[in-house]
């Protein structure tokens, strides 16, 4: 590109130099901005460059032009705050769905929206472990495809995986292809899900994204509406337990008050709860009865006992017979 041509580019360059350079405790001067362009191939004067920063402030940028005798300017707000790039950070990092590689990618890209010196900051608060993350690299295409469908109001087809004793997937149903009509996509215990309609079982069904494989529009148009027209998402995390089904019940559950801020941090604030004296309360909460539910009440210990309704009760001690027996 011609030095004329790349002089059109100075007020990009010149907020270019602003984002990478400044923060709130750097500054550039006039004359690095001038040294700055000059890299870039463009010739510039000082007082150009006042009537450039001018013309930013009047599109919106917050610059702040310093006093003293080093002057210079500060771009002193972005559409990120710091605080907020390294929460995206540890979201990013902390999620099991993500690659690894897709961890590293994202995190370069979340800091180029701060300072040199920031995204620093950023870069040493990372620490790629051998976390349990995610190997399929098609997740961010399979919920693309996915909104696409809800989008279009079609189904899917695709087949779906599980892990053998050698680490190797294994395709579920012998390769069978599976064919749903998308409603939700949600993040539970660090997963992603899609929440659908399963036509032929006639229920609705949910699947981990990253273990979908070869995810296609269907030309089926989605089924489902009804049951989803009053579906409450929220409401569905907290009674099934790890995302496995179950028939849904009210259970009634007896136990040490110490247990309060776990029926509350499980079961969310609207949860039915009383105090039965000074030592106990007692809760009434709808799960989808599964073997992760009672692995969540062995894990609470001898502090708590499901009281109702009997057949749970039931469900329960074979669970625990079951356990015991094994150990015999």
């Amino acid at each position: 590109m011609a030095k004329s041509e790349k002089q059109k580019l100075k007020l990009l360059y010149i907020m270019q130099c602003l984002t990478e350079k400044t923060d709130a405790e750097h500054s550039v001067t006039t004359q690095e901005i001038i040294d700055y362009l000059a890299l870039q191939g463009i010739n510039a004067e000082r007082k150009s460059i006042y009537t450039d920063i001018d013309l930013l402030i009047d599109y919106g940028m917050d610059i702040v032009k310093n006093s003293g005798r080093s002057g210079g300017y500060t771009l002193v707000s972005r559409q990120f705050e710091l605080a907020e790039l390294k929460l995206l950070v540890d979201a990013v990092q902390s999620s099991k769905f993500i690659t690894t590689k897709k961890s590293r990618d994202l995190i370069g890209k979340l800091e180029t929206l701060c300072s040199k010196y920031e995204a620093g900051q950023l870069h040493r608060q990372v620490v790629v472990t051998n976390r349990n993350k995610t190997v399929n690299e098609n997740i961010y295409y399979n919920v693309d495809i996915i909104y696409n469908a809800i989008a279009e109001n079609v189904k899917i087809q695709f087949q779906y995986f599980e892990w053998d004793v050698n680490k190797e997937m294994h395709l579920r149903r012998n390769g069978k292809v599976y064919e749903v009509s998308p409603w939700l996509l949600t993040w539970d215990d660090e997963n992603y899900y899609l929440i659908a309609y399963d036509s032929e079982a006639g229920i609705i069904k949910h699947y981990r994204v990253d273990k979908m494989l070869k995810i296609e529009l269907s030309v089926e148009k989605r089924e489902g509406k009804e049951q989803f027209q009053h579906f409450d998402i929220a409401a569905y995390s907290k009674k099934t337990f790890g995302m496995f089904a179950g028939k849904e019940e009210t259970v009634t559950l007896r136990c040490d008050r110490s247990l309060t801020g776990v029926m509350i941090d499980r079961f969310g604030k609207d949860v039915a709860m009383r105090k039965i004296d000074e030592n106990t309360i007692q809760a009434r909460v709808n799960v989808a009865v599964s073997r992760q539910f009672f692995g969540w009440i062995t894990g609470l210990g001898n502090i708590v006992k499901i009281e109702a309704p009997e057949r749970v009760v039931e469900q329960y001690r074979d669970y625990l017979g079951e356990i015991i027996e094994r150990y015999s």
